[in-house]
């Protein structure tokens, strides 16, 4: 019976989208209760999960069944731990978004839901997939209602961004694409041979790809393909320089996608390089990270410079949205070179990162929406004094911005600091010089905090409304996972550590191996 439970909770939110579409039109409140039903249940299933999970590194919940038999395609999905995390962060912030939504979404309303619902079981079947085929379909199965919710309900250059979202995106998802089918191609091949049939089942393909011999183990192949998958993934988390989408689309898009585009689609990439690209190409990753010149140092460079880049450009921005959107990329950066070093501390802090950013970013884009839907405007110095009037919101985006930054006890602070102390055992000087941002990051959102919170009030907002009961419940949530996450990390760290040290024991190797000229 419990084997259901985990294809329940990713198929209940396109059961919902057939009912929202099965409403009447003009039944606007209905339409949203009902979204928030199917969104709550998911959330409910995926706390479930979270508690029965057994900490291993082996995948629980699984089912397994034929496909599309003729080339041996399977519905193939489980959890580890950590599949499991990312599963509960996207399953929270679903209600949430749907809240968010509430009174920010004025036209559509019944497209809008059936679209986000759409979205949902795309998300949640992307982390839940085990099958590399049915791992593609859910991965572009996020394209298409992202597309249209960010080019529809979007701002003023909606179609602009929505477009450059989707070609990005999609020149990634053709590498993918190839990458895929030449795995696929190359999986029953032994010594040179056909030997049985060729499969797309992960965990079969992450064995084969260590087996002596095996096509896929070939470490030129494994290099190729390697850049294929990660290319694709790249453009998601976004890695420079294919990040040019993301402070577009945030800035289009309405404030709950932009929490879902940063809480969660920009996870499917990090979760990727670390599911396909770390565990199944475990020597191509050696081969970008091994710390050998240029080619070596490779996917640490591009860490260090999404930090140090994001984070100079967030300090130059005066739109309140775009400044977070930057941040982002800064902060997915700690991720890129936690990845990087390959050792238990790195890997470990770059999973946590990609939780806790998950949270900390979905804090921020609903407290822009927050003062956006008063003041119908972002520009930073276009406020001032705003704590005066409104001390309840100034309270929460204080904590969301000190968890930003990286404050001891709060939850930034312990992700980037494992990736640091990981990263600085490989790439110490890189490693160093990626400080730079968390200097900055403090920088752009202290000064942020001054221009619009403190001093005299602006006398244009004498009259702006504290924040309202919905949107802190919106809020509260995500608070108490950034208070909980910095003072108890294990609450996240004991369900992937098994995953992390099976995966930290294989790249170790390989690079040991290398380093010493085998």
């Amino acid at each position: 019976m419990q084997e259901i439970l985990l294809s329940l909770m990713i198929f209940v939110p396109l059961l919902g989208m057939i009912v929202v579409l099965l409403l009447p039109r003009e039944s606007d409140e209905l339409i949203k209760r009902v979204t928030l039903l199917f969104t709550l249940i998911p959330l409910v299933l995926a706390v479930y999960l979270f508690i029965s999970y057994v900490r291993s590194a082996e995948t629980q919940f699984d089912v397994n069944i034929n496909w599309i038999e003729t080339f041996n395609i399977r519905y193939h999905v489980g959890i580890d731990g950590l599949s499991v995390t990312l599963l509960l962060l996207t399953a929270l912030l679903g209600p949430i978004c749907v809240l968010a939504s509430w009174r920010n979404i004025e036209k559509g309303i019944k497209a809008y839901m059936a679209l986000f619902l759409l979205l949902e079981t795309g998300m949640l079947g992307f982390f839940a997939a085990l099958d590399l085929f049915l791992f593609f379909v859910f991965f572009e199965l996020t394209l298409l209602p992202m597309y249209f919710l960010i080019g529809v309900w979007g701002g003023p250059r909606r179609e602009y961004a929505a477009i450059k979202f989707f070609l990005y995106t999609l020149f990634g998802s053709v590498l993918m694409l190839v990458a895929l089918i030449a795995v696929y191609l190359n999986s029953n091949i032994l010594d040179g041979a056909v030997v049985g049939d060729r499969t797309f089942d992960i965990p079969e393909l992450i064995r084969l790809a260590s087996e002596p011999g095996h096509a896929l183990a070939n470490s030129n192949f494994q290099m190729w393909v390697f850049l294929g998958f990660f290319i694709g993934f790249a453009v998601k988390v976004p890695i420079f320089p294919f990040h040019t989408w993301l402070p577009d689309a945030h800035v289009e898009a309405p404030t709950a996608i932009s929490v879902i585009l940063a809480g969660v689609l920009l996870k499917m990439g990090t979760y990727g390089i670390v599911r396909i690209n770390m565990d199944m190409f475990p020597e191509g990753m050696a081969i970008f990270t091994n710390g050998k010149g240029l080619v070596g140092n490779s996917l640490a460079i591009l860490g260090f410079v999404n930090i140090v880049y994001g984070s100079f450009c967030a300090l130059a921005q005066t739109d309140f949205k775009k400044l977070v959107a930057y941040s982002s990329i800064g902060h997915m950066g700690f991720v890129i070179l936690g990845l990087a070093a390959g050792n238990e501390m790195g890997i470990t802090g770059a999973i946590l990162q990609m939780f806790n950013h998950g949270v900390i970013s979905a804090m921020l884009f609903l407290l822009v929406g927050v003062l956006y839907d008063r003041a119908h405007h972002r520009e930073i110095n276009g406020f001032g004094g705003l704590g005066n009037r409104m001390p309840v919101y100034t309270g929460i985006t204080t904590l969301a911005f000190m968890a930003s930054l990286g404050l001891p006890g709060l939850s930034g602070f312990i992700g980037e600091a494992f990736s640091l102390v990981g990263a600085f055992e490989r790439f110490w000087l890189l490693t160093v010089l990626s400080t730079i941002g968390i200097v900055v990051g403090a920088a752009y959102f202290l000064w942020t905090l001054q221009r619009v919170f403190l001093g005299t009030l602006n006398p244009k907002y004498e009259e702006l409304p504290e924040i309202n009961g919905r949107e802190i419940m919106t809020l509260v949530p995500l608070g108490i996972l950034v208070i909980v996450l910095g003072i108890w990390p294990h609450f996240a760290i004991d369900m992937f550590s098994d995953s992390v040290v099976n995966l930290s024991t294989k790249i170790s190797g390989i690079l040991d191996q290398l380093q010493a000229g085998l």
